[in-house]
């Protein structure tokens, strides 16, 4: 249902096209449509048309008062506030106005909500996220049903070029949900959707060009919603992937900018020195800390202006809208610390209040612990509460490859690990802290697939690590099939295509045919953890708390525990086997205690003396 038009007293049903909209010199408006019953009370609709800033607006609908029309510094917009009561009912609203002696006005859709805000219950750490890039996850879509009317740059797939699109879609994923839940993941983390109408076709999703509007190249709308309710149907979440910091630079803001404030730096002559220490740092200039916040991320990414009023209440309406309409299951913010903290933390807060079960976590890329955990919200360091409850955890796209190789430096292998957890005091909720080994943005985990299962023993029990200890992880499409590989060059080469998902692809590795033996090993042994852990361990992952022993002679012990259940993790870091006494943990494991190892579905007795086999890993629970 969509905000529709009418003139001279005759209706036009229907989604406006931009075409419709400029001969009949009637608004687009955004948000499309709303609802009644929110908790806040205000809706901001964006009004854009030539010379609109002349018109003079009336609303006649019960329980809806027009407070306030406001126009801006560009004749082509205007605001206006309205404030929904309590006991509006949904219904279609008659907005009327005069222009050039001319009443036109537009038939506004209030819709009723179909369940609570409380309703809405976000990601945690019971959950494991499946990060996905939809250009290069699948396609479904036939080239016949992709329509890409009224894009600048009607960009097609070359899957050639390893920055270009390669024609994945929302279809694409639709078609391969059966795999992704057998895989044993309970969520879906889908990069941006949204319109990028950009030169090259930024196929990656992060340069908005409209806030309102499915990409067509990734399908529709419909498409998006119809993606959320067959994975919900399947128990799948779904988390969006959202950009505030920045918009594309052939947004229609940037060509006619609402305000002069909407942008910062809106000639583009100021790049960000991508150094977000300057956010927190108590000697900062303020040339350094501008050239963070205020500066453009790059050339064809400019930087939005949240101490603007007007686009923070439509950029948080829009998040909202995206929640109530499509029903996603939790937020993924970009480039978190780049934008204003203030503005952003009311974002939060404002989302959160609606929504009071849901879940945001902010991307914010420190190569440290405090750095992270300063956003985190409730952190008493920080002066201004971000009301952010999930940050992630970047610690292993930096030292991963080290904390689970090198076996020789006691202060590298599992050492580091140990004393990373060490640091979890610094977080006010180490357990909404979003872990993982690698993402889009960074070389894969693996440099190259393993060709021994001594090699693939490493990646192995890295994957173990981040499934069983604390917090929310997230794995990397790909990482069931030993996808490697580094970003130098490109950032392509990390976000290569899922074999099988496009046409004339020689193998599929969404089945046990298309896949190697190897793959298969890899494939078997996450699914395993994954699909043990939604069902049995889901509850002692979610809530359970943790307790480890440091390092000695590379064995490395942990417990999780709820209640009367606990889950134990036992590993060798080094490649070579072990012998080792196990006085040290007495305290959690007593001589004699039997435990089911649901690695290989065999019971193992706690000795006085135990031998590990080289990078082996047990995982123990006592039910």
């Amino acid at each position: 249902m969509v905000a529709t038009l009418f003139a001279g007293g005759s209706m036009m049903f229907g989604a406006p096209s931009k075409s419709m909209a400029v001969r009949a010199k009637l608004p687009d408006v955004e948000p499309p449509y709303w609802w009644v019953g929110m908790k806040c009370d205000t809706l901001q609709l964006m009004m854009h048309s030539p010379n609109i800033a002349n018109a003079e607006f009336m609303v006649n609908y019960p329980g809806v008062k027009l407070d306030r029309q406001l126009s801006l510094d560009s004749p082509n917009y205007k605001l206006l506030y309205l404030t929904i009561s309590p006991d509006t009912k949904p219904g279609r609203m008659e907005i009327k106005y005069k222009l050039n002696n001319r009443t036109l006005g537009l038939a506004y859709d209030l819709l009723p909500r179909d369940r609570k805000g409380e309703d809405y219950t976000g990601f945690d750490a019971g959950d494991v996220l499946y990060l996905l890039m939809p250009d290069r996850f699948a396609k479904g879509m036939d080239d016949n049903e992709v329509r890409m009317n009224g894009l600048d740059y009607k960009v097609g797939a070359d899957r050639t070029d390893p920055n270009g699109r390669h024609g994945g879609d929302m279809r694409g994923i639709r078609n391969n949900l059966d795999y992704i839940d057998s895989l044993g993941v309970t969520a879906i983390w889908v990069c941006p959707v949204l319109e990028n109408d950009m030169s090259g076709g930024s196929y990656h999703g992060y340069a908005t060009t409209d806030y309102y509007n499915i990409d067509p190249r990734f399908g529709s709308n419909e498409e998006y919603q119809a993606l959320i309710k067959e994975a919900h149907g399947k128990g799948l979440k779904v988390v969006m992937d959202m950009i505030f910091n920045h918009s594309g630079s052939n947004h229609p803001w940037m060509k006619d900018m609402p305000s002069k404030d909407w942008y910062n730096n809106p000639e583009g002559d100021k790049m960000t020195n991508y150094r977000l220490t300057t956010v927190h740092d108590p000697y900062v200039s303020d040339y350094d800390k501008e050239h963070t916040v205020d500066a453009w991320f790059v050339p064809s990414m400019p930087d939005l202006n949240q101490r603007n009023p007007h686009l923070m209440k439509y950029l948080t309406q829009n998040s909202i809208w995206w929640i109530e309409s499509s029903k996603i299951d939790g937020i993924r913010m970009d480039t978190y610390p780049y934008a204003d903290m203030q503005a952003m933390s009311q974002w939060a807060a404002d989302v959160l209040r609606e929504y009071p079960n849901f879940n945001i976590v902010g991307e914010c890329w420190y190569a440290n612990e405090a750095g992270s955990a300063f956003w985190q919200a409730g952190n008493k360091l920080n002066p201004i509460d971000t009301h952010l409850p999930s940050v992630m955890d970047f610690f292993f796209i930096l030292n991963g490859r080290k904390a689970f190789s090198d076996d020789t430096n006691p202060w590298e292998g599992l050492n580091k690990v140990y004393d990373h957890l060490t640091n979890d005091f610094l977080f006010p909720n180490p357990q909404k802290i979003l872990t993982f080994l690698d993402n889009h943005d960074t070389d894969r985990f693996l440099a190259e697939e393993p060709k021994t299962d001594e090699e693939l023993a490493r990646w192995k029990q890295a994957q173990a690590f981040l499934l069983t200890s604390r917090g929310i992880p997230q794995i990397y499409y790909g990482t069931e099939l030993l996808m490697n590989g580094s970003k130098e060059g490109s950032d392509g080469y990390v976000r290569r295509d899922m074999p099988g998902g496009f046409p004339g692809d020689k193998v599929s590795a969404f089945t046990r045919e298309g896949r190697t033996e190897m793959q298969n090993k890899a494939w078997d042994y996450l699914s395993k953890i994954l699909n043990w852990r939604r069902t049995e361990a889901r509850d002692v992952m979610a809530n359970g708390s943790m307790k480890h022993f440091m390092p000695q002679n590379g064995i490395y012990a942990y417990q999780r525990k709820l209640g009367d259940k606990t889950v134990t993790v036992l590993m060798n870091g080094r490649d070579v086997p072990h012998t080792v006494t196990m006085e040290r943990t007495l305290e959690i494991l007593p001589y004699g205690t039997k435990l089911h190892n649901i690695l290989t579905d065999s019971d193992v007795t706690i000795e006085e003396e135990m031998t590990f086999a080289p990078r082996e890993v047990m995982i123990l629970q006592n039910w």
